[in-house]
């Protein structure tokens, strides 16, 4: 295994900011860790990568515990903080020259890291006048100057326009054919397009742990209705395959089946059969972001 959690938990005084959490990530996989803010992301990689002590529980990444064995934690480590920690002032090849130094890597490593991030073209500038999204490439250069196994990147797409995200979607992709990573976003879609597997923390707690296939190949559908009336759930209910529903906002409702079969004409003779007016009504899949909304909701 290159990450295993075993009842972690981490508490700031009366608060916890984890509670018992518990999984296991497999060396190549890309996994997905998703939350709302506060719910414990950065408090998970940050003991992961050693810059916090857990409560209780224990925690290793490539076999090497985090607590005891710090040091080789970090030396197999790669680590992009959702704050990017830049020199501005210094220029990229400088900045990782001097990372280099601290690592004690050849400095050929540098042209290496540069040429697989794609810094090439502003390699030669100071960090402090590239965009954010070239930023971001320093960040990751840095993170992989030592040829980590494990990549662990907290919010690496926060802030970027729709083309640099695309581009550090792609090179997140690339690099995860040889490396297991494990990230933090709040952009479904980028979880969709570059993970395997997804784990969903709310309040602390594990709340889902799930493949994307698995999730894709859901036989769950899940109608969006708005009524001219509020309904009764109870009333809902009398639908046929109806499993679970959510008053979302007003007098629009979710309201999930446990069928692949479209529930819409169901729904328009249920509101005939009680006088009610059908405002508007929308199929949805049964996909990550409405997941994560029920799971994350209260």
């Amino acid at each position: 295994m290159s990450i295993v959690v075993e009842n972690i938990t981490k508490t700031y005084g009366e608060q916890k900011a984890l509670n018992s959490v518990s999984f296991h990530v497999t060396k190549g996989e890309i996994v997905g860790f998703l939350g709302p803010n506060g719910a414990g992301k950065s408090t998970m990689m940050k003991i992961l990568t050693t810059y916090l002590k857990a409560t209780s529980g224990n925690a290793s990444v490539n076999e090497f515990d985090t607590e005891t064995e710090a040091r080789n934690v970090q030396k197999s480590v790669g680590y992009l903080p959702e704050h990017n920690p830049l020199y501005l002032d210094m220029h990229v090849r400088e900045y990782l020259a001097f990372n280099a130094n601290v690592y004690k890597v050849s400095k050929s490593r540098i042209n290496e890291v540069i040429e697989m991030t794609g810094l090439l073209p502003e390699s030669k500038k100071k960090i402090g006048e590239l965009s954010k999204g070239y930023r971001q490439r320093v960040g990751l250069a840095n993170a992989l100057l030592h040829d980590p196994e494990v990549l662990i990147l907290d919010e690496p797409t926060t802030g970027l326009d729709p083309n640099q995200l695309t581009e550090i979607r792609n090179l997140i992709t690339s690099i995860g054919k040889e490396k297991t990573i494990f990230l933090s976003t709040h952009i479904m879609q980028e979880v969709e397009a570059l993970c395997d597997r997804v784990i969903i923390i709310n309040k602390g707690e594990i709340v889902a742990d799930t493949t994307l296939a698995k999730l894709q190949n859901n036989q769950e559908q899940v109608i969006e209705v708005e009524f001219n009336y509020r309904v009764e759930d109870v009333l809902l209910q009398q639908i046929p395959h109806v499993t679970k529903i959510v008053n979302t906002r007003d007098l629009i409702y979710e309201i999930t089946f446990s069928t692949t079969k479209d529930m819409r004409p169901a729904v328009f003779d249920f509101a005939h059969d009680h006088q009610l007016k059908t405002l508007q009504i929308n199929q949805k899949n049964k996909n990550l972001e409405s997941l994560f909304r029920e799971l994350t909701a209260s």
